[in-house]
């Protein structure tokens, strides 16, 4: 399965909040609750500069991220691991930003005190390497 698969795409649109696993520097993983944006092509994060996982990924870009659902006989869910590259680019970071600010609506906007994104915060993209995914319908 790949990662542009309608059936993962359209899980994860169902999805607020996805797992983002990092390595540290003692290579111990530290898993973090994100929001996200996902396209066919890969996902999209925002955080605080500076934080651990933010440090974790300057160090070593991998990444392993999961999105599930369900109980008991019904889970379901997409595992997904890849790389992690900034965003650079002013006009790049701005429509994810907006892209996000429209997500997150209106919670984003509280915590930045308005739609200007702050100037501590990295964007980062993770393009998939591999994809796993379980009990999504066809």
């Amino acid at each position: 399965m790949t990662f542009d698969d309608a059936r993962i795409q359209r899980f994860l649109g169902t999805k607020e909040v996805i797992v983002l696993a990092t390595v540290g520097a003692d290579s111990a993983p530290l898993a973090t609750p994100m929001w996200f944006l996902h396209d066919r092509a890969a996902l999209t994060m925002i955080s605080v500069d500076l934080t651990q996982k933010v440090r974790n990924l300057r160090r070593d870009p991998r990444v392993y991220v999961v999105a599930e659902a369900g109980t008991r006989g019904d889970v379901r869910g997409v595992a997904v691991r890849g790389h992690a590259q900034f965003l650079t680019d002013p006009g790049d970071r701005l429509a994810q930003a907006t892209l996000l600010l429209d997500k997150y609506h209106p919670n984003l906007e509280r915590l930045w005190s308005g739609r200007t994104m702050p100037a501590n915060r990295v964007i980062f993209r993770i393009a998939p390497t591999h994809v796993y995914a379980w009990g999504l319908e066809g």
